[in-house]
């Protein structure tokens, strides 16, 4: 399968934004992570809705906004596909905490918040979509199966799609089960290629080449720096932080991310 990357964002500790990111990501300038990520405020949500937004689902929008931004393509024209290793595993954590008391009440702004598909249900109110939206699981693969997933879709139907994936960390005692040592959120808006391969979108940053393999991936690498922390710490991170370095280095490069127990993408990236 064959894409433009026409848009990206990114957000996590020393990260804020692509504009500033990606000479960090290509390596050109040093990686200094804060102590606390500034999430900002979901944009076109009413101030009663961005009340009961959540970190996860704030983390998410800006990656998400920023993406689409950079996109020039109206946010309500995309196929949206959300991933999360995570989900909202606050949210999550404190209705548990709710149910092991003796009364057992449930806030309703926490159990809509729960689902899977609030960050997707959140973006459609924000953006007034009614496009078609997936949101994805994937344990440790996430991100190789969000992009999967969305590749197909652009390929299948011929129109762009927002792909977003985040992850941000659990409370304790689901942060021992599942650790994930901070908030991190990455946006692609992804376009079909132009049939004429020497006429280009734009706003193309790269052209990727993306295709499923039945054998495992090959090991990762040990960490050796702090940005190759932030990676091995959050699921979301562990994937997208490889892809956002061949783009903003603007070089060829070829990639591959585990998927499943005994698969594997393979992402071509040309730059554009």
């Amino acid at each position: 399968m064959r894409v433009e990357v026409v848009g990206v964002g990114v957000l996590g500790p020393g990260l804020p934004g692509w504009a500033a990111s990606a000479p960090v990501l290509a390596g050109a300038a040093p990686y200094a992570p804060e102590e606390s990520l500034a999430l900002p405020p979901p944009a076109g949500l009413s101030p009663t809705e961005r009340r009961r937004t959540s970190p996860a689902v704030r983390l998410a929008l800006a990656a998400a906004s920023e993406a689409t931004a950079a996109s020039g393509l109206p946010p309500a024209s995309l196929e949206t596909v959300f991933a999360s290793s995570n989900g909202d595993g606050q949210v999550v954590g404190a209705i548990l905490e709710a149910l092991s008391e003796p009364d057992g009440v449930i806030s309703p702004t926490q159990f809509h918040n729960s689902v899977h598909n609030a960050a997707a249900g959140y973006w459609s109110i924000a953006t007034g979509s009614t496009s078609p939206s997936v949101s994805v699981g994937g344990h440790d693969q996430v991100f190789a199966a969000g992009l999967l997933h969305a590749a197909m879709r652009v390929s299948a139907t011929g129109a762009a799609v927002l792909f977003c994936a985040y992850d941000a960390p659990l409370n304790e005692p689901l942060a021992q089960c599942r650790p994930t040592t901070a908030p991190f959120a990455a946006g692609l808006v992804l376009a079909p290629p132009a049939r004429d391969e020497r006429r280009l979108d734009p706003a193309a940053i790269a052209r990727l080449e993306i295709r499923y393999r039945p054998e495992p991936a090959p090991p990762p690498a040990p960490a050796e720096t702090a940005l190759d922390a932030l990676a091995a710490g959050n699921p979301t991170a562990r994937g997208a932080v490889p892809l956002l370095r061949a783009l903003s280095r603007r070089e060829a490069a070829r990639l591959v991310l585990p998927m499943l127990e005994d698969g594997c993408i393979e992402i071509a990236v040309a730059p554009c």
